[in-house]
Parts: C-alpha cells; structure tokens; sequence
C-alpha cells in the first residue's frame, strides 16, 4: 500500500534484494497513481487503486501510504485475513498493537492481533544502537538531539531544497512552501538553514515528532520510567537522519567496553576512529542498510554518562527495511 511513494518503492527494493519468499504480489495506491507499471523481479506489475477487496487472500501487506489511509484501509485488511506492517504512525501507541525493531523486540510480535506498527524513523535507528548498551550495563537516562534529512518530509521537500540551493545570495527569502510543516501557515526556507521544528508543536512546547521519539522509546524498550528527552531539527541533508545522544547507564564502563557491545550488535556497524577522522555522516549512510555509531566519549561530569553519534538512512532502515524485516520475522516466527 502506498506502492509509488518513496518508501514504497523502498520497500519493494528491500523484497527484492533480500529474495523476500513472494507467491502473489499486488501494488496498491490512490486512484491517482492506479495504472502506472512496476518492475518487481523482472516481471512488470500494474498498480492497482486499493479497495477493501484487494486484501482478500493477502498474507502480509506493507503499508507505507499515511496515517488516515491505514486507519481505513488496515481493520479492512485484517478482518480478510492479512497481517499489516504499518509504516505510519496511526497505531504505534494503541496498547494493543506491538511496536517492533526487530533487533530490540522482535518477541512483541508474539502478542500480535493482526496490526504491526513500524516505529519513526528516528527512533528505528537509536533504539538499535542503545538496545546493546542497555542489555550490558543497564540504561537510565537518554536525551538526543536529531539532524533529520528532508527526505522525511517527501519529494516536495526535496525539491524545495535542490530549487532554493541553486541560489545562494538570496537563499534567506526563497520561496518557501513545505517546511517546516507543509499544512501549516508559516514555512521557512531548508537550504543553508536549520529548522528546529518537525510536525506540530504539542502543548507542553515538544513537537509531535519529540513527543513520538519520546513515547515509542520507552515502548519499544519495555520501560515506562526510562527518561528521554528529545530535539528534532531539519537540516539541509537529502537522505539519512543523524543523532547526538547523551545515555547514563546503570554501570561505568570504559568506552572500549562501549565499542566492544555496539561492534557485536545486529545492524550496528562501528565508525569510531577519532585519530583517523572515521566517524558517520549521512552522506556515506545513504543507500545502506546499517545503523552506523562513532563519536563515543564518556561525559567529562557524570561517571555514567556516555556521548554517542547515529546516523542511518531514513527510508531504508528508517522505514522500508525495518518493515520488511518484520514480515520475515512473522513468517521465522510462524505468526501469519
């Protein structure tokens, strides 16, 4: 569902690359997208306008087409038989519906009742990194501050930043349309700037997408006392989000130890060379399927406080291949 958009499409890459077991495949969107062509394992494939019908005989459907379309189109696909992997945040936090990474909970699937939420992006790729941290030495404390790429804010805001890069001199009042909410009545310019704003601000000054980091985090970590902060900012990137994380943990490990546990983790891989200037960046993640941590310091204050630098490609890990990978654990698991 959602086949033409970017993490649609994403998604349909991700099944292919990782010879996912397909029988029957269908693509779904709008009636506006119906009839274009896809090419899926060398067999071209006509997208079809998603009706409640289209899920009968369905097995698993990836859902990546936004929040309202889910909350119609996925009890639709469910009451037919299908188990949904949903990419937007329409289910995250019902109690019922388990919020999966599948190298932090995959044993939440277990407790499924047809819909699996997919967790935002940013999240995805820090729980990923602390999981390890928090199975060692116990975690207490995290506050990070995101560097997030335009790309999770659609094509639209991608083209509004090649259009306002190509003119420096007057970059501060270019014509500004999507960011940093498109439905809002205020929009700023992306290119050469940072906006501290992602989503609607909440009433206690948080933005939805902080309060959303904040929330899926202590669900997906299975505690409700864990304390987390959040900043999310826009910057001038095209693809891959990067974090600044500050975590106190329970123990004081040396950052060897630190590295030792990020090196061994599933998805993580380590870029931590300070002396040889090797660390993340956005611009080497895109396109690839890890999460990458460098950066690690301990806090020069507190003996349990631990710096650490994220960074991962949005619409991969962020979004398409975190979904796929639940539906490979659903089939592992036998829990279609």
């Amino acid at each position: 569902m959602g086949a033409t958009g970017a993490v649609g499409q994403q998604m349909k890459e991700q099944l292919e690359k990782r010879n996912f077991p397909v029988g029957d495949i269908k693509f779904l969107s709008s009636a506006r997208s119906a009839g274009k062509q896809i090419e899926f394992n060398g067999q071209s494939h006509t997208v079809e306008e998603a009706v409640p019908e289209s899920f009968e005989g369905v097995d698993i459907a990836l859902f990546s087409a936004g929040g309202s379309i889910s909350e119609k189109f996925a009890p639709e696909a469910v009451k037919r038989g299908a188990v949904v992997v949903d990419n937007t945040s329409a289910f995250r936090m019902d109690k019922d519906v388990p919020l999966v990474v599948p190298e932090v909970n995959k044993s939440a699937l277990k407790g499924h009742t047809g819909i699996i939420a997919n967790p935002n992006c940013s999240t995805i790729q820090m729980v990923c990194a602390l999981q390890p941290l928090k199975e060692q030495f116990g975690l207490q404390k995290i506050i990070v501050s995101t560097y997030q790429a335009v790309s999770g804010a659609g094509i639209d805001a991608i083209n509004e930043l090649k259009e306002q890069s190509a003119d420096f001199d007057n970059a501060a009042t270019a014509e500004a349309n999507v960011l940093p909410v498109k439905s809002s009545d205020r929009h700023y310019p992306i290119a050469f700037n940072a906006v501290p704003q992602i989503d609607q601000f909440a009433e206690n000054g948080y933005t939805l997408e902080e309060m959303k980091m904040i929330n899926e985090t202590k669900k997906i970590m299975s505690d409700q006392d864990l304390a987390v902060a959040a900043t999310c900012v826009r910057l001038p990137v095209v693809t891959g989000h990067s974090e600044s994380v500050y975590v106190e943990l329970d123990d004081t490990p040396s950052v060897e130890q630190v590295r030792d546990a990020l090196g061994g983790a599933p998805g993580v891989v380590l870029q931590d060379n300070p002396a040889n200037q090797e660390y993340p960046m956005p611009l080497m993640a895109a396109g690839k399927d890890e999460v990458f941590v460098g950066r690690i310091r301990k806090d020069l204050d507190n003996p349990n406080g631990y710096h650490l630098w994220i960074v991962s490609d949005n619409l991969i890990k962020g979004a398409a291949l975190n979904s796929v990978q639940i539906a490979e654990a659903l089939i592992e698991e036998q829990l279609l």
